[in-house]
């Protein structure tokens, strides 16, 4: 299937202004903690052009979870660390990672089977480990997919979350298993060079008790689908949270270390996303 045009054309305008734009300094902390580059202040912003970047975050049904049917301020398992996480990345793409792309300033949120899904060449899904697909969802994924779209899985822990998550990604793709995407893919290399996989945790969990799993899920590790000419469409992100830390990032309490290395996975994401 063919990828729209203006993916195409923001695929061209992200590569050539992210390889150029940033500064490797402010990158390797040598410019001191980059923290303040994610309190900057939003400055509202007149529409881009067509082809700007768009961070969109799938609502879902969260199947028997209580908080099912609820919006943001219901707690739904899709608007877990909504909206300050999805503001807070966009403020570190514009100011520590100096991209020059025009960013919406607001991030949406979109369901399935809004027509306006294929507009957004990469949508962001959180807790999956509680999503529960109709037949309707995954086919209206499947073509979301096939048609050039990407999906970024994030934020489920232990074996029984794992479980629901390839139960769901079976019925959007039976005939493609998860397979696990070893450190030398281009998805950890195409503009940070990513060499260890972190296990990046929940606020709570680093803070209060020192620990970063959770759930019995102790290996962090990132998972892939992948369509027949091996285009990886889906990323999965096993026992981590990657949502958190771009939430957190801003609080001197949150480690660096985690806060930086989901910034340069999201990064990289979006890079490989709309190039491939």
């Amino acid at each position: 299937m063919t990828v729209p045009g203006s993916w195409r054309l923001t695929a061209i305008w992200l590569a050539l202004i992210l390889l150029v734009q940033i500064d490797s300094r402010q990158v390797n902390g040598q410019l001191g903690d980059p923290r303040s580059e994610f309190r900057a202040s939003r400055q509202v912003r007149r529409p881009g052009p067509p082809g700007e970047f768009t961070f969109a975050r799938l609502r879902y049904s969260s199947g028997g979870d209580w908080r099912r049917g609820y919006g943001y301020g219901g707690y739904a398992s899709w608007a877990t660390d909504y909206p300050k996480a999805d503001h807070q990345f966009i403020q570190g793409l514009r100011s520590w990672v100096r991209s020059g792309l025009v960013i919406s300033d607001q991030p949406v949120a979109i369901s399935i089977h809004e027509p306006d899904l294929l507009k957004y060449p990469l949508v962001y899904v959180v807790e999956p480990g509680r999503m529960d697909l109709t037949s309707e969802d995954a086919t209206g994924l499947r073509e979301y997919l096939l048609r050039g779209g990407f999906l970024i899985l994030d934020d489920f822990w232990g074996t029984y979350e794992w479980d629901n998550v390839r139960l769901q990604l079976m019925r959007i793709f039976p005939e493609h298993q998860p397979r696990q995407i070893p450190l030398d893919h281009p998805i950890f290399h195409c503009y940070f060079d990513i060499d260890e996989i972190l296990q990046i945790p929940n606020f709570q969990n680093i803070v209060y008790w020192g620990r970063t799993d959770e759930k019995g899920g102790t290996v962090p590790s990132y998972w892939g689908i992948f369509d027949e000419s091996d285009r990886l469409m889906v990323f999965i992100g096993r026992n981590i949270d990657n949502g958190d830390a771009w939430e957190w990032i801003d609080d001197p309490r949150y480690p660096l270390k985690y806060g930086l290395g989901a910034y340069k996975i999201g990064t990289n994401v979006i890079f490989y996303a709309m190039t491939h």
